[in-house]
């Protein structure tokens, strides 16, 4: 202590003993770290609620608040940056929990995913290596397994062998969907390209070589136009190259067209490509529709290649008896992503891939002298991100406290939920239907009777034009609404079986919150039909009645 009296100013030193007290003294309750703490442990819901202000202030105005780029020179005490939180992070974040919150994939969590999250936090484990994560491993192999079993259904005696082999994994846990869909594709690469049944072709030689070996000019992936951007990265990252992502037409279900992926993998093979993988979507992200994964697995087991399931977004649906049918084919895949952050209701990120061969991940393996030695049972070693946290005991806490029977009561409730908005929707004179739910999410558009009545006897010169204009008022009236911030829902453009020559702007409602109502859904509606009533849009509707006079 001596050298730094001498070297450090008193006013340093009384920082530094502040930062030793960070590390080793907690705050007590009374201070504002600990009274923020304690208030959202007590009902987060309620602190959520009084502290969140709703959009009072513009992206523009918030990036001021965050616009200094110089690390402080000094610490701070951290009940000043208690308050900083409050006033400025806390104020100003999107109330994602709010049950009038029904335009993205995310919702209220649970409440016991808080105190849990915070004990995740302190125990700090790293689950690239049993050695910073002894019993986290196990626990993360066993939600792999209890998620394998979900969709594959094997016997007790499959997972009894299975599920702790150190030379194999049922899975692997990655940060979200994107890693997760990476994985498994990059598995399907390795597979494909391991020349004389050697995995380690590809991973030393590049895939030059590995092309030379399948004597074809380049790899590709067939996937419906509704693909989750994330394949566009894999095929980047993997060195296959985004024109190789064949994006094959939708029938007018939304879901991928078989005639359409028959030519799409007739004109490939004229090109000298080499079919890796064909992926199914179970829940798009823009519509919720699952593809014919039983006819896409016939038909990847007819042409030779991986079979995967973009499943992060419906996968749960497995869990509900009444609706499971819907991805019926998904238990004959060959990986499938699920997103426990989405309808398993875990905190993000938290994304898994499932293989149904154990062997599989065999073809990813990466070893180290210091880690992940051969033999031993770390996760890591197959896994694309190394050091990662516990999330795995979030998704365990889920499955135990909510099981099987409460998932199924939340899906139920959500796929129940989105069909009475859509008979809300259809019933309301002023709004249309443009893609009805086959989970929990639909898309629709406001516009007027009177206005869908003339559509069918204008030309498509016009019709062009007043779609155009519906499109502006729709995203007008969704960005009132989301200023508002009393309720939102999101918007994106898609071609529909209604609009098959032009994509359209529609509403986006994603019905997964528990907590969100009839009324709300109704109150939806209501503000959306008050903003159209505002000046702005009442010009673009003038404009509308002037093409159709």
């Amino acid at each position: 202590m001596i050298f730094w009296q001498q070297i450090m100013t008193e006013t340093a030193l009384a920082n530094l003993q502040n930062l030793y007290r960070i590390f080793t003294v907690p705050e007590a309750p009374e201070s504002t770290l600990g009274a923020v703490d304690q208030a959202i442990s007590e009902n987060v819901a309620d602190f959520l609620q009084k502290h969140i202000v709703a959009l009072e202030q513009s992206l523009e105005e918030i990036e001021n608040d965050f616009s200094v780029s110089k690390i402080p020179e000094e610490p701070s005490f951290v009940s000043e940056y208690a308050d900083f939180l409050k006033q400025k992070l806390v104020a100003q974040s999107v109330h994602t929990a709010a049950p009038g919150f029904v335009g993205h994939m995310t919702s209220a969590l649970p409440y016991f995913m808080l105190p849990l999250s915070r004990i995740m936090t302190a125990l700090n484990q790293n689950l690239v290596k049993v050695e910073t994560s002894k019993a986290f491993t196990p626990m993360e192999r066993q939600v792999l397994a209890m998620l394998h079993h979900l969709i594959y259904r094997r016997d007790d005696n499959f997972y009894a062998q299975w599920i702790h082999d150190s030379q194999h994994a049922l899975g692997a846990f990655c940060s979200g969907g994107t890693i997760a869909n990476t994985t498994a594709l990059w598995v399907a690469r390795n597979q494909l390209c391991g020349p004389n049944g050697s995995f380690a072709g590809i991973a030393k030689e590049g895939l030059f070589k590995a092309l030379q070996h399948l004597r074809c000019s380049g790899l590709a992936i067939l996937v419906s136009r509704r693909a989750h951007y994330s394949l566009g990265k894999a095929v980047d990252l993997l060195g296959i190259g985004r024109d190789n992502l064949i994006l094959v037409d939708t029938d007018v279900d939304s879901r991928i067209d078989m005639q359409s992926l028959k030519s799409e993998y007739t004109k490939l093979r004229k090109n000298d490509l080499c079919p890796l993988a064909l992926v199914g979507i179970a829940g798009t992200t823009e519509t919720g529709h699952v593809d014919p994964l039983d006819k896409l697995a016939d038909f990847a087991a007819e042409v030779g290649c991986h079979f995967h399931v973009d499943a992060a977004w419906g996968g749960p649906t497995l869990f509900s008896e009444t609706h499971r049918y819907l991805l019926k084919g998904a238990e004959r895949a060959d990986s499938l992503t699920i997103d426990a952050h989405k309808q398993l209701y875990v905190p993000m990120g938290a994304g898994m891939v499932l293989f149904k061969d154990p062997h599989a991940l065999s073809a990813i393996e990466h070893h180290a002298n210091y880690i992940l030695r051969h033999g031993s049972k770390d996760l890591g070693s197959h896994t694309l991100e190394g050091s990662r946290p516990g999330m795995a005991m979030l998704v365990h806490a889920g499955l135990s406290i909510i099981g099987r029977k409460g998932y199924e009561l939340l899906i139920d409730l959500g796929i129940e939920k989105a069909r009475q908005f859509a008979n809300a929707v259809n019933a309301h004179p002023n709004f249309e239907l443009i893609t009805a739910p086959e989970l929990n999410i639909l898309t629709y558009r406001y516009n007027p009777a009177w206005l869908q009545e003339k559509m069918v006897q204008l030309d498509r010169e016009q019709l062009q034009t007043i779609n155009q204009l519906l499109n502006l008022i729709t995203q007008e009236v969704q960005k009132r609404q989301r200023e508002a911030g009393k309720t939102f829902v999101s918007r994106t453009r898609l071609r529909s079986s209604g609009y098959p020559d032009e994509q359209i702007s529609v509403f986006r409602a994603v019905l997964a919150n528990p907590l969100t109502t009839e009324a709300i859904l109704a109150a939806v509606l209501e503000e959306q039909c008050a903003i159209v009533k505002q000046t702005e849009v009442q010009n673009l509707i003038e404009k509308i009645k002037h093409i159709v006079a």
